[in-house]
């Protein structure tokens, strides 16, 4: 079985100039995928030159055991590589801020995800692993992912497989990237296969599978694979996946790990049911949906600031990193250009909780004229801000109004402030 597949493999690898990028994701189908390939590449010696690169996605939101044994093990075979002189090279790549879960949720103000609205796949971790592979096949022109799917793994899943049509080498194209070929070099093998390779052969970057084994019983569940498309499965429930996964019911894998002795992750069990109750609690969500039709629309900015409190707060308890400086600097501008008219609502909630994130602002020149109109503004009870807020627009944006197009920007622009500045006023009324 082994040797069968490195054989494929190895033929497989000298066909073509192709790169290959192997899909890891830590769960131990992915990494049986992995060694093949390794340990290919060391057989090959001198003809091993094509590029091979393990491709790894973090959506920063991962079950923090599972995201620091990932970062942990790619480390160990970048460092093994480099040593061996191997033309195989880790990458592991995360959402953009506007991608990730709070920067959806807290931010925009997206509801958590659900069966019906499963916003997160696409963004968490489709955009960044095609990003990588965009890049690339821009440089090669084509490449081969190796995939760790199996047959065996669910009938669904063995179902679309068989359907794939496959050319000779074993290879079909990818449906949903150009350019890309893809190879599943243990798809025939049972879950009992993967298991025995890994525990009965040596892990060619060093160490062991000690550490992957245990995580299996704690969890008492699958891994989640490195997603390229929307028809595969959410990571939820019985996978391992993403800590604050709302598609399921249950969490059955981070509550495996609470069972097996880590205990810390509870509150985060609890967070995460928070935000499902949250989603259709009365007084949370806009009544208009950003569409403007009637119903269930995004969070209020009441809302946003109460979630990203208690984030916040969370990350306090646990000791664990939940949030980024990018992400929280990324919600301020989504608060001050949609509510916040002071912009500093979500640094000051930062600042409450000990983390200082610095917000680069454009420098804006004060001229006596300007000292003027906020006196002015003063005096008729119109707000400085907004005055001073209005001269950026015109000075900034539309230097010019001679420009075709550039008084109907304008005014646009102008509307759009006003209309954030009556939301505020409105908001601070109500409160």
């Amino acid at each position: 079985m082994i040797s069968d597949a490195l054989i494929s493999l190895e033929e497989l690898y000298l066909a073509d100039n192709r790169p290959w990028i192997v899909a890891y994701s830590g769960g131990k189908d992915s990494t049986a995928v992995l060694q093949l390939v390794y340990e290919l590449v060391l057989h090959l010696g001198d003809k091993a030159s094509k590029p091979v690169v393990v491709l790894s996605s973090d959506t920063q939101v991962e079950a923090p055991n599972v995201a620091s044994y990932v970062l942990a093990t790619l480390t160990r075979i970048q460092q093994a590589a480099e040593t061996g002189k191997l033309p195989l090279t880790t990458s592991l790549v995360r959402p953009l801020p506007k991608e990730g879960f709070w920067g959806k949720l807290i931010g925009k103000g997206y509801p958590p995800p659900s069966r019906w609205f499963r916003w997160c796949t696409s963004n968490m971790k489709i955009k960044p692993s095609r990003r990588a592979i965009d890049e690339i096949t821009r440089k090669h022109g084509s490449v081969i992912l190796l995939l760790g799917t199996r047959i065996s793994e669910s009938p669904q899943r063995g179902r679309t497989m068989q359907a794939r049509e496959i050319n000779s080498r074993g290879l079909n194209p990818h449906h949903e990237i150009p350019n890309a070929l893809v190879a599943t070099p243990i798809a025939g093998w049972s879950t009992d296969d993967v298991w025995e390779y890994l525990s009965t052969s040596k892990c060619p970057w060093g160490g062991d599978h000690g550490f992957l084994m245990s995580l299996y019983r704690q969890a008492s569940g699958g891994e989640c694979p490195v997603i390229f498309d929307l028809n595969t499965p959410s990571c939820g429930g019985s996978r391992f996946g993403c800590w604050t996964c709302t598609v399921v019911k249950e969490d059955k894998s981070l509550q495996g790990f609470i069972r097996s002795g880590e205990e810390h992750l509870q509150p985060l069990v609890e967070f995460r049911n928070w935000l499902i109750e949250l989603r259709d609690r009365p007084g949370y969500r806009s009544e208009v949906k950003r569409n403007g039709n009637a119903g269930p629309g995004p969070f209020l900015p009441s809302a946003r600031q109460e979630i990203l409190d208690q984030l916040l707060a969370l990350e306090k308890q646990t000791g664990l990193p939940l949030a980024t400086d990018e992400e929280l600097v990324y919600i301020q501008q989504e608060w001050s250009r949609e509510f916040d008219f002071q912009n500093n609502l979500a640094t000051n909630i930062a600042t409450r909780h000990g983390r200082n994130i610095a917000m680069t602002e454009n420098e804006r020149v004060t001229t006596p004229e300007d000292e003027l109109l906020e006196q002015a503004a003063l005096e008729q009870g119109i707000s400085p801000e907004l005055v001073r807020q209005l001269l950026d627009i015109r000075r900034r944006d539309f230097p010019s109004l001679d420009k075709w197009g550039a008084k109907t920007g304008f005014e646009n622009a102008v509307g759009e402030l006003l209309e954030k500045a009556a939301r505020q006023a409105e908001q601070a009324d109500r409160a």
